[in-house]
């Protein structure tokens, strides 16, 4: 039995409260980073490490990922997608989504939130040598309060999983991207709200599941607020992070580096002098007036940044038009919630 890995779920179904205003319009999932969707950076992820067939867990804004992805053939990757028509939780929505798969192997399961260069063909291989039931990509963080704790033995089986907490035990972190074996997705009860982080894993640990972690100390990176969307673009950047999605993306001319710290869509009118610090997107489309400075800003479709203004850790909506002169930082301008 060969330890690859064909099948995966990406959980994409979340409300994205905590980036608002930029969700108004637009999935969590669907954000660019480095100008290219969330998701996007997944897919790709997931078809580099041999994976064949994916199946997008969707709920809110369901119907703007379809247009988008199609079948998955511009990707190299099959798609198919799994409404859920009411919140389910996580386990809840990997096992209505797991109804879509056509494989029968063991299957990857990817949080929609979390950007990582982890090696996701060694956790497959580390998975299969192990003979586990399920296997948690973990990785290690400076304070774990925030995230769900784990514990392990010496040869890396988990002992105990504790969700956030004020004085965790260890520093090791459930990173979001587990692999599961089909008897994992059928105890899972259908149209049931369940949490995987709650529910099934201990459970797993009660029953004497064999359940392991795969540790990995390389980039990790939780995008659940906007702060975390400029740091992830700017990391991509400078080289920091890696996603083999923005590889191809500069090599096909789609995204254009300047200076080795901005990133560009095509067809873009910057006007000289002008600066554009580490960090910043502009997309399509979008006219940056002379004499203005950006700083580590997410530019949208469009936008229109008039002269002398200077903008820093600033989202510009698409289509808006920023007066001249204007100083802002850390601010969100031109969104607006759909009427």
């Amino acid at each position: 039995m060969s330890h690859q890995v064909k099948s995966a779920i990406l959980l994409v179904g979340g409300m994205g409260t905590r980036m608002q205003p930029l969700t108004f319009s637009t999935p969590k999932p669907m954000l660019k980073v480095a100008g290219i969707p969330f998701t996007e950076h997944q897919i790709v992820k997931a078809r580099e490490a041999g994976i064949t067939e994916i199946v997008l867990a969707t709920s809110f804004m369901a119907e703007i990922f379809e247009p988008y992805f199609g079948d998955g053939k511009r990707f190299g990757i099959s798609i198919s997608y799994a409404v859920e028509e009411s919140a389910l939780g996580t386990g809840g929505a990997i096992r209505n989504a797991a109804s879509k798969l056509k494989g029968e192997g063991s299957v990857v399961i990817f949080n929609g939130d979390v950007l990582s260069s982890h090696d996701l063909v060694e956790q497959m291989k580390f998975h299969h040598s192990h003979e586990a039931d399920a296997t948690l990509y973990l990785t290690d963080v400076p304070d774990a309060r925030a995230f769900g704790v784990v514990e392990l033995d010496s040869e890396n089986r988990i002992l105990s999983f504790n969700e956030k907490m004020e004085n965790p035990p260890t520093n090791i972190i459930n990173a979001g991207c587990y692999i599961f074996n089909k008897s994992v997705l059928q105890s899972i009860p259908e149209n049931t709200v369940v949490s995987v982080e709650r529910e099934t894993f201990p459970a797993l640990l009660q029953s004497g599941g064999r359940l392991f972690g795969f540790v990995d100390s390389r980039y990790w990176l939780d995008i659940g607020n906007p702060g975390a969307l400029l740091k992830a673009t700017k990391d991509l950047t400078s080289g920091l992070a890696t996603s083999v999605a923005l590889d191809r993306a500069i090599e096909e001319g789609r995204i254009v580096k300047i200076n080795n710290e901005v990133l560009t869509a095509k067809n873009i009118d910057i006007h000289q002098p002008s600066t554009q610090d580490a960090g910043c997107f502009i997309d399509s489309g979008a006219v940056v007036g002379i004499h203005s400075r950006l700083s580590n800003c997410i530019i949208g479709e469009g936008a229109v940044i008039g002269e002398k203004a200077v903008l820093i850790n600033t989202f510009v909506a698409p289509g808006f038009n920023v007066p001249p002169a204007t100083i802002a930082e850390s601010v969100f301008l031109g969104f607006s919630r759909p009427k």
